[in-house]
């Protein structure tokens, strides 16, 4: 039987050089806090694409060029109540212009 988890999974997308910076603020924002750990998370690498357009002011690449960038996803648990924290630490401490985040819902085997 499953039910509707009180976590959620947040992922992101970070320059591999800025990915320990960005695991630390997940953690210090309350995130991946599992049981009686915390500063849980996984990674994997990736290659980011884009394009960035007319206004934008890149981090990396410049306007109206593909741009390609080694990076890591990283994935941790994140409680309902704490999410909006979590984004905001993010998106403070986070390179990109843009940070690319995912929410993803979660549920709970009972």
């Amino acid at each position: 039987m499953l039910k509707e988890s009180n976590y959620v999974k947040i992922a992101v997308a970070v320059p591999r050089q800025s990915a320990d910076k960005i695991r630390e603020i997940l953690g210090r924002a309350g995130a991946g806090q599992q049981g009686k750990y915390k500063f849980c998370s996984g990674s994997y690498k990736a290659t980011g694409r884009f394009i960035p357009q007319e206004g934008a002011h890149p981090a990396i690449g410049q306007q109206g060029k593909l741009e390609e960038v080694e990076e890591e996803i990283i994935t941790t648990i994140c409680h309902k109540d704490l999410v909006k924290k979590v984004v905001a630490a993010i998106k403070k401490a986070h390179p990109y212009e843009e940070p690319p985040i995912d929410i993803i819902p979660r549920l709970d085997i009972v």
